[in-house]
Formats: structure tokens, sequence, C-alpha cells
């Protein structure tokens, strides 16, 4: 994997939920791209994270939201949403209870 500047890439804040998952590195700098191609790069670094971020069929678990720059994806493009270069990515997985 080449070197990434902060200038090129998008910047992933994890979960705590996630981190035994990517070598307990809660931001992650990986290349700009749509968010799927974001999966795709961790998925890369940190094999299985895309299981728990997706369904088998490609698209976002229901209890999984991610923010690009504080909006929500699902109110933008999904996961074919561009995140450019400098973009922050937090994944933040839904809290519920009674």
């Amino acid at each position: 994997m080449a070197i990434l500047s902060v200038e090129q890439a998008v910047s992933v804040k994890l979960p705590t939920a996630l981190l035994e998952h990517a070598a307990n590195q809660q931001a992650i700098f990986v290349p700009s791209g749509t968010i799927r191609e974001v999966i795709d790069a961790l998925e890369e670094r940190f094999p299985g994270m895309r299981f728990h971020l997706c369904l088998e069929v490609g698209e976002l678990r229901p209890f999984v939201n991610i923010f690009l720059n504080g909006v929500n994806i699902r109110y933008l493009q999904g996961l074919d949403t561009p995140a450019p270069a400098g973009a922050s990515l937090l994944i933040v997985p839904s809290v519920a209870g009674g």
C-alpha cells in the first residue's frame, strides 16, 4: 500500500467495538473514493472489516451509520457517496434500548 499524505486521504474514525479488528487504531487514513471504495480499502488493510459494516449482499448493515463530514450517508448517496480527499468519516453503531 502506498503511503498517503493527509491531503490525499480520507480519515476514518472507528467505534470502540471495531478497534480490535483494526489493530486498535481509532483513526485510519485510506485513499479517497466512494464510501464503498473506502470500505474496500479498510477490508484490504483489515480483513474481515467489511463483514462488520456490510451485509453479505453488499449493503450497509442497518445498525451501522457512517457520517461523512457530519452528514449520515443514508441521506446522501449511501455507499456510492463520494468521500473526497481531506474528508472525515465517522462510523457509529446504532444504539437502542429501553
